[in-house]
C-alpha cells in the first residue's frame, strides 16, 4: 500500500507538471501566441478583444508561451502529489 501511495503521488506530480502545458498547447496556447482556429482562439474572441491582465485566459496564454516556471512547476507538482494521496 505504501508503494502504491508513493507511486500515485509521483505520477500525480509528473502528470500535473507535464500535463498542464501539454493540454494548453493542444487547446491552442503556443509559444508563438494563440493558434488561429483553435479552442483558445474561440475563447479569446468571446472577450471582444479586451483580455484583462490576470484573467484565466491571460494566465493560460502565459503558461503556453513560457511554461509554468519554477514556482508553477513546484505548485503543480505539489498539487498533483496531494491530490493523488487524497483520492487514494
Amino acid at each position: 500500500m505504501v508503494l502504491l501511495t508513493i507511486g500515485l503521488a509521483v505520477a500525480g506530480g509528473v502528470v500535473s507538471t507535464l500535463g498542464v502545458p501539454a493540454a494548453l498547447g493542444a487547446l491552442g496556447f503556443t509559444s508563438a501566441g494563440i493558434a488561429a482556429g483553435s479552442a483558445a482562439a474561440a475563447w479569446m474572441s468571446s472577450y471582444g478583444g479586451a483580455v484583462a491582465s490576470g484573467s484565466l485566459l491571460a494566465v493560460c496564454q502565459s503558461i503556453g508561451a513560457a511554461g509554468l516556471g519554477a514556482a508553477g512547476t513546484a505548485i503543480g507538482a505539489a498539487a498533483g502529489v496531494i491530490s493523488s494521496i487524497l483520492f487514494l
